[in-house]
């Protein structure tokens, strides 16, 4: 598959760049893959579309506030996004640097409050590792310092609003650097009416890094490689997908970042690990019979994934009557029901 056929002409207007006042009043297009007809409706109304025996899926990753802006020795100023611990040395982030010139090893950082940060080395280009330069740890100054790191289409820094409103409300294992965006339409008010219907809710982890976003820049798309994102599956999670399958349940996986981690442990048996699985086109799913998502931006990852799961033809032909019908796109937007 070309690069290409992941494009679609996106009108800037339709990306969200606020959330909406109420989660679950965002409109819902459902799809039918078998049909490729088209429905629309609004999300809170999800307990109206699904079934009795129904499992939805979610991912409970929590953001935390990965952004820094520090300062070199020179003075000036750089950004950086720290993604996750390091197993070594004691103490170490891997982290993505945003500035004019590529730091050198040992560079050291400070911030406002008089932290200070050390560039140890890199894991790869453009993949630091860095270590507190104080007796506090880099857990501890994220806390105090850190800001959430909004998508780069989002025009403008986080703010009081999103510190709520970029959370799911099921959010408990904190460790992603972005949220799982489809999950944020569910209200637990709605999650109660889906319970009384029948339809059941279980939780997996999977941490959401960097590299779902990094768009796809090889002229053939199975050329691109996954940056591995660490996920777990309980046994709660098993045990649910066991009973929904034994009763002809489906499995709904909501957004792209569930779908990974239940076909990661489908093709390896592992309940916990990293995961660089990469689905495109040509994927063959075993365990996700429908899926809740958002609208992607071309060219990305996690649009190859939508068009693995419903057809490249069948997702184009919603994202144009969605543009067509001035849904709001990305992060903060609409979403999208897959049957």
């Amino acid at each position: 598959m070309r690069i290409g056929d992941l494009d679609y002409e996106l009108p800037p207007e339709l990306i969200a760049q606020h959330p909406l006042e109420r989660r679950d009043e965002a409109r819902l297009l459902i799809l039918d893959r078998k049909s490729g007809k088209l429905e629309h409706s609004r999300f809170y109304k999800l307990d109206q579309v699904l079934r009795d025996g129904d499992l939805i899926v979610v991912n409970n990753t929590r953001v935390f506030p990965a952004r820094l802006m520090v300062n070199k020795e020179t003075g000036g100023s750089v950004e950086l996004l720290l993604v996750r611990p390091l197993p070594e040395p004691e103490g170490a982030w891997l982290a993505l640097i945003r500035a004019h010139r590529p730091l050198k090893d040992g560079s050291q950082l400070s911030l406002p409050d008089g932290s200070a940060l050390t560039l140890v080395g890199y894991q790869k280009p453009g993949r630091a590792i860095v270590v507190s330069g104080d007796n506090r740890t880099l857990s501890e100054i994220l806390q105090a310092n850190g800001m959430l790191a909004l998508p780069h289409y989002i025009h403008r820094a986080a703010d009081d609003e999103d510190r709520d409103a970029y959370q799911t409300v099921y959010a408990d294992e904190t460790g992603a650097v972005a949220a799982p965006t489809a999950g944020l339409h569910f209200t637990p008010e709605l999650i109660t009416r889906l319970e009384r219907h029948g339809i059941r809710t279980t939780a997996l982890t999977l941490h959401i890094g960097p590299g779902t976003f990094v768009p796809i820049r090889s002229a053939e798309i199975e050329a691109h490689s996954m940056e591995a994102e660490w996920y777990t599956i309980p046994e709660s999670a098993v045990k649910a997908l066991e009973h929904c399958h034994r009763i002809a349940g489906r499995v709904i996986a909501v957004g792209t970042s569930s779908v990974r981690a239940l076909e990661s442990y489908a093709v390896t048996g592992d309940l916990e690990g990293f995961t660089g699985l990469f689905i495109h086109p040509g994927f063959r799913f075993k365990l996700c019979d429908a899926m809740i998502t958002n609208f992607h931006t071309p060219r990305s990852t996690v649009l190859a994934l939508v068009m693995a799961f419903a057809g490249r033809e069948p997702i184009l032909n919603a994202y144009r009557e969605a543009i067509r019908r001035r849904y709001r796109f990305l992060s903060y937007g609409d979403a999208m029901l897959i049957l």
